[in-house]
C-alpha cells in the first residue's frame, strides 16, 4: 500500500491488541478532552465536585460520540473529544445563564449541525467560510482564552488574594517546561503524549507543595452512572444558542478537513456520503452530549496523527477506545482525581495549548490566503473587533439587546460575523 497502512478500515485485529491500541487512542486525545471541562469548569466557578461531575459526563459523552462516528457516521476510524472551539462560548453562557442554558445551546446547536449533514446543506453554507474567514475565526480561539491560561498560572481564580503565587508560578512553569520538553524532545510514543505527561509530573510536583485536594477523591464512589440533565432542566435562551452557533461552524470546518486527511492516510475513498453522515453524527453526539451535562464533540486530528504512526487503520480499534472512555466515565473516583488538578498545572498546559490554536488559524493564512490588501483589511479589521469586543464591560453591555450583547461578549463570534460580512462585501 502506498502509505503502508499494515490494518484497513474493514479489517480487525486480534482481542488484546485492539484493547492496547484502543487505550493508545484514548491516551492521545485525553490530555485536550479533560481539559475542556476542567477549564470551563474552574472559569465559571464550579465546585470541584461539580468540575468531576463535567469531566465525569464528557467522557461518557465522548465515548457515545466515538461510536456513533463509526457506525451511523463517516464510518472512518475518528476518535471524538471535546471541542476547544466551544470553550469561549461555553464559558460566557455559563457565566451569565448557567450550565442549564449550556444544556439547551448545545441540543439545538447539535440538531441544526445534524440537519446541515443529513439535508447536505454543507456545500450551500461552506461557500460563506473561506480560509480567510475561518484562518481569523481560529486565531480568536486561542487569542480569546489567553487570559484564562494567565490567570491560572498565578492561581488567580482560586486565589485572587495572591498568597500563593510564587508556588503557583512554579508549578506552572515546570508543567510547561516538561509539556514543552516532551512535545519536541520526546522519543517514541511518549511524543505523542506531551498534555499527559506535563499534567503528570505538574501534579507530582504540587502535592508536596499543598497545592493539590485530594479529599473529594475519598468522598467520591468507585462506579457510579452518571444521570441526564445534571445542571437542571435545559433553558433554551436564543443568545446562549447563536453564540454557540460560531463554535458549531467552526467544528464542522476542522471535522471535514479531518475527513480528508484520515481518508488519505488510511487509503480509504471519501465521498460527500461520508462527510455528510459525519456531520449528521457529531450534530447528534452534540444534542446527546448537552443532555449529558457535557460540552460540545468534534474529530481529533491528534488520533489521526497516530493512525499515521500505528500504520494501523481498523475502525475496530477505535470502537475499543469509545467503549473505554465510556467505562472510565463510570468511575468518579477517576474524574475526582482529574477534578483535583491545581490550577498553575492547567496554565502550564494551557499556554502552549491556546498558543497552539491561534497558530494554526495564523498557518492556515499564510498557506491558503494571499495577502494582499483586501484580505488583510479584512484579517486586521476581525482581529481588532474579536479582540476589543470582549474587553467591553458588563454594565456598558446591559444597554444592548441581550442576543446582541452576548455576542459582543464572544470575540470568536465578532470576528467571525465581521470577516464574513466583509469577505462578501469587499468582492
Amino acid at each position: 500500500m502506498a502509505n503502508g497502512i499494515k490494518v484497513g478500515i474493514e479489517e480487525k485485529v486480534e482481542s488484546k491488541q485492539a484493547v492496547l491500541l484502543g487505550f493508545q487512542h484514548v491516551l492521545a486525545m485525553f490530555g485536550a478532552t479533560v481539559t475542556v471541562p476542567l477549564v470551563v469548569g474552574t472559569a465559571i466557578g464550579l465546585e470541584q465536585r461539580e468540575i468531576a461531575l463535567l469531566i465525569q459526563v464528557v467522557l461518557l459523552a465522548m465515548g457515545i460520540a466515538t461510536l456513533l462516528q463509526t457506525t451511523i457516521g463517516s464510518r472512518y476510524p475518528i476518535v471524538q473529544g471535546s471541542s476547544f472551539a466551544f470553550i469561549p462560548g461555553l464559558i460566557s453562557i455559563g457565566k451569565s445563564l448557567g450550565l442549564a442554558a449550556v444544556e439547551g445551546a448545545l441540543i439545538v446547536g447539535g440538531l441544526i449541525e445534524a440537519a446541515i449533514g443529513a439535508f447536505g446543506i454543507l456545500g450551500k453554507v461552506k461557500r460563506l467560510f473561506s480560509p480567510v474567514v475561518t484562518g481569523v475565526t481560529i486565531m480568536l480561539i486561542g487569542f480569546s482564552l489567553a487570559h484564562v491560561a494567565v490567570k491560572y498560572t498565578f492561581n488567580f481564580f482560586a486565589d485572587p488574594s495572591g498568597s500563593t503565587i510564587p508556588k503557583a508560578f512554579f508549578i506552572a512553569l515546570v508543567t510547561f517546561s516538561t509539556t514543552v520538553y516532551v512535545a519536541l524532545k520526546g522519543k517514541g510514543a511518549l511524543r505523542a503524549m506531551p498534555v499527559i505527561v506535563g499534567a503528570l509530573i505538574g501534579y507530582v510536583v504540587s502535592i508536596p507543595l499543598g497545592m493539590a485536594d485530594l479529599s473529594l477523591v475519598k468522598e467520591l464512589p468507585l462506579v457510579n452512572a452518571p444521570k441526564p440533565l445534571p445542571w437542571g432542566t435545559p433553558v433554551f435562551e436564543a443568545s446562549a444558542i447563536i453564540t454557540l452557533l460560531f463554535a458549531f461552524i467552526v467544528s464542522i470546518i476542522e471535522s471535514v478537513g479531518d475527513y480528508h486527511a484520515i481518508s488519505a492516510i488510511s487509503e480509504a475513498p471519501i465521498t460527500n456520503t461520508n462527510i455528510n453522515r459525519g456531520i449528521m453524527s457529531e450534530g447528534l453526539a452534540c444534542s446527546i452530549a448537552g443532555i449529558l451535562g457535557a460540552c460540545g464533540t468534534t474529530s481529533y486530528s491528534e488520533n489521526i496523527g497516530l493512525v499515521a504512526l500505528t500504520k494501523v487503520a481498523s475502525r475496530q480499534v477505535v470502537q475499543v477506545g469509545g467503549v473505554i472512555l465510556i467505562l472510565l466515565a463510570m468511575i468518579p473516583k477517576f474524574s475526582g482525581v482529574l477534578a483535583s488538578l491545581p490550577q498553575p498545572v492547567l496554565g502550564g498546559l494551557t499556554i502552549a495549548l491556546y498558543g497552539m490554536i491561534s497558530v494554526t488559524g495564523l498557518r492556515l493564512i499564510k498557506e491558503k490566503v494571499e495577502l494582499n490588501d483586501r484580505n488583510m483589511l479584512i484579517i486586521a479589521s476581525a482581529l481588532i473587533v474579536g479582540l476589543g469586543a470582549p474587553q467591553l464591560p458588563p454594565e456598558f453591555l446591559e444597554h444592548f439587546p441581550r442576543i446582541v450583547g452576548s455576542i459582543l461578549e464572544s470575540g470568536m463570534a465578532v470576528g467571525a460575523l465581521t470577516a464574513i460580512l466583509l469577505d462578501q462585501l469587499l468582492r
